[in-house]
């Protein structure tokens, strides 16, 4: 239902999404008292009112206002200044009206809690129902309601309802979903004699187009992965679930035909998504004997190597993104790491995340962190860094935030 829809200025003071117009509403309207802590207890107490603002100024002087529990104007509570003629200000006809969609019901459920009405609801010729009632200085006000109040009410009640329970299942769908994404992240860390290894991903929402994976390949080969797939929440998720599919299904290939295997995962990519879906992805093969890296940096972020001198190798693009392009050439690259060497994989979210001056973290950062966690274990040091990435905007996480440490060291 459109608010201008509503009977009775329901839901009135909704900000536009527009402002050619300044924003203007009613704020308060006062009513003058006798004794503003007295009154305040009556609105709070007898009518279940809400306390606006209380504030007390340096020389003495209080201002009160109060608002019904569904308004949006309020009412100030205001001390007829000394000197004054109070009666001209006091126990007078308000001219205010307060709207309800059950005037009998408020009238009783008042009138059990002190509250003194001048007459009993009355259903006059104009229509509706409206009765007045009196505050402890004998200021009057009305009390109205009208069927299409009642009704707007009712249908308004209806419309919020199916929209909390069509957010309900969604929460609750996403929330499989988070809980089968969680599931495609490796679960088994394979066993490799000259290697140590970890993996974490910080999810920006509660799906994402993050993926990293380590995969057996048989003959004691591992296989480190790392993408990012277009876009972000559901629909990233489900480009990731879809090339973590491809690459575990074509996997046997990558020992003996390794750029047939890539191609493979990229004709499947390219052939089960939309033409703007497309993946960056490192895929690394480790020879545990010779402690080879074999790769293929598909339009990834530079894979960083920190070699035991604290010298830094880069191991950059050697093809293009997966999935953008039905023709798509593979090339590997071969890296041989010595014992100490760190290898770093990462994805953007981890150098672009930004603090509340937009100071991103940034690669040299991450240079600097690997350097100071390099004699810790692979799971600290992961453990560590995304956990500073992530202090820079707590709550606030504009991506997924992705990162793999492998260290190669000698034979036992």
């Amino acid at each position: 239902m459109d608010n201008s829809e509503l009977p009775f200025g329901i839901e009135r003071s909704l900000l536009r999404l527009d402002a050619n117009d300044p924003y203007l509403c009613l704020h308060f309207v006062i009513v003058f008292v006798r004794d503003q802590e007295r009154s305040l207890r009556f609105y709070v107490d007898n009518l279940g009112f809400r306390v606006a603002v209380d504030h007390k100024f340096e020389d003495g002087r209080r201002w009160i206002e109060v608002a019904p529990p569904d308004g949006n104007a309020h009412i100030g509570l205001a001390p007829v200044e000394p000197g004054a003629d109070i009666e001209s200000f006091i126990s007078q006809e308000t001219r205010i009206w307060f709207i309800t969609e059950d005037v009998n019901r408020k009238y009783e459920e008042w009138k059990a809690r002190g509250v003194r009405f001048r007459f009993p609801p009355q259903a006059p010729a104009w229509g509706g129902i409206h009765t007045r009632f009196e505050d402890p200085d004998g200021n009057s006000f009305g009390l109205a309601g009208f069927d299409e109040l009642t009704r707007g009410v009712e249908t308004k009640r209806r419309v919020l309802a199916q929209k909390y329970e069509a957010e309900r299942r969604a929460a609750q769908e996403i929330e499989i979903a988070r809980q089968v994404q969680a599931r495609l992240f490796p679960q088994v860390h394979p066993e490799v004699k000259t290697l140590e290894y970890a993996g974490l991903c910080v999810q920006a929402r509660q799906v994402g187009g993050d993926y990293f994976d380590f995969l057996d390949l048989g003959q004691q080969r591992l296989g480190l992965v790392i993408g990012d797939v277009s876009g972000k929440g559901i629909a990233a998720a489900l480009l990731m679930a879809n090339l973590q599919a491809n690459l575990r299904s074509q996997s046997a290939l990558v020992l003996t035909q390794p750029e047939l295997f890539l191609r493979s995962v990229n004709d499947l990519f390219y052939g089960n998504t939309v033409e703007s879906a497309y993946a960056s992805l490192f895929f690394a093969e480790y020879d545990p004997e010779s402690c080879r890296l074999r790769y293929a940096n598909c339009g990834h972020l530079s894979g960083l190597i920190l070699r035991s001198d604290n010298a830094l190798c880069r191991l950059d693009s050697t093809t293009t993104l997966v999935g953008l392009f039905q023709d798509w050439e593979c090339n590997f690259a071969e890296f041989k790491l010595a014992p100490g060497d760190l290898l770093t994989l990462y994805t953007d979210g981890v150098t672009e995340a930004v603090n509340d001056r937009g100071e991103e973290f940034g690669e040299e950062n991450l240079i600097q962190r690997l350097r100071h966690y390099r004699d810790q274990t692979c799971q600290a040091a992961v453990e560590a860094i995304t956990n500073e990435v992530c202090a820079l905007s707590p709550g606030n996480q504009q991506d997924d935030i992705t990162l793999i440490l492998a260290r190669c060291r000698s034979h036992p």
